[in-house]
């Protein structure tokens, strides 16, 4: 069998344009697709099929084909994982798996967060937020748990731009592609405005953020390390998702004055 050799491949097709050497190319990095597919899953409603995600996964590595220059020495993982994933979740969205009236909900509850944070001036708890909507601790409870499967709530998945291209923070913080100056520029103010909404969250809750989205820890890896249930680990998360989510909201509307 011969040995793939990327640079030849890259060569044939961008050069020469070599329809089978594309066609090679996307074979052998479907292994991409299936990991942004298995790492996205884990936040993702379970009525969403897998297959789907792949189909929408495969149309942003096609695209990353077609625009990746093989001549800048960069790896094409590094290059390719933001466009999957922001293919992946661009094609939700238009799917708009979520009901709107839900991610009403979920947008109530940010600001609620916001609100009791500000009005208290500590971090809030869930019964002061609960009280904050006029729900009960059950009602508030089976919210917040239904709120951590809508994709578009996870931090990964908070969009920015990168090149005229739609790239999620997570996948820009683990980029190493950072030699430019604008981009070492652009990198640290997301990272300022991250560690800066960070604090703000309680020491739990800045735990499991840093062991799930920095660490890759799944959730039942994160519950064992914590010692706490799965179901308690993922409110954790979500309730501290939620007010990232707001005050980084609150951060891009400020910027774009």
């Amino acid at each position: 069998m011969e040995t793939f050799k990327p640079q030849n491949e890259w060569s044939q097709y961008k050069v020469c344009g070599d329809k089978d050497a594309r066609e090679r190319l996307i074979v052998q990095y479907m292994p991409l697709v299936k990991y942004v597919v298995e790492r996205t899953g884990r936040t993702l409603p379970s009525d969403i099929e897998e297959d789907d995600l792949l189909s929408y996964g495969i149309i942003g590595l096609i695209d990353a084909i077609e625009k990746f220059d093989y001549n800048r020495g960069i790896k094409f993982g590094t290059y390719a994982i933001p466009r999957i994933r922001g293919a992946i979740i661009d094609e939700l969205r238009i799917s708009d798996h979520a009901p709107r009236s839900f991610r009403q909900k979920a947008k109530k509850m940010m600001g609620a967060y916001a609100e009791v944070e500000k009005r208290l001036g500590h971090a809030p708890k869930n019964e002061e937020v609960a009280k904050e909507l006029g729900m009960d601790m059950k009602d508030f409870n089976n919210l917040l748990c239904e709120i951590s499967k809508i994709s578009l709530l996870s931090l990964e998945s908070f969009v920015i731009k990168d090149e005229g291209s739609k790239v999620t923070i997570g996948e820009k913080l683990k980029n190493k592609e950072a030699d430019r100056p604008s981009n070492a520029i652009e990198l640290k103010d997301i990272k300022d405005a991250l560690a800066k909404s960070i604090e703000h969250l309680t020491e739990q809750e800045q735990i499991v953020i840093a062991l799930y989205y920095y660490d890759g820890l799944t959730l039942k890896k994160t519950s064992k390390v914590l010692n706490l249930s799965e179901s308690r680990v993922s409110q954790i998360r979500t309730k501290a998702v939620l007010r990232l989510r707001e005050q980084l909201d609150h951060l891009h509307k400020e910027d774009a004055l």
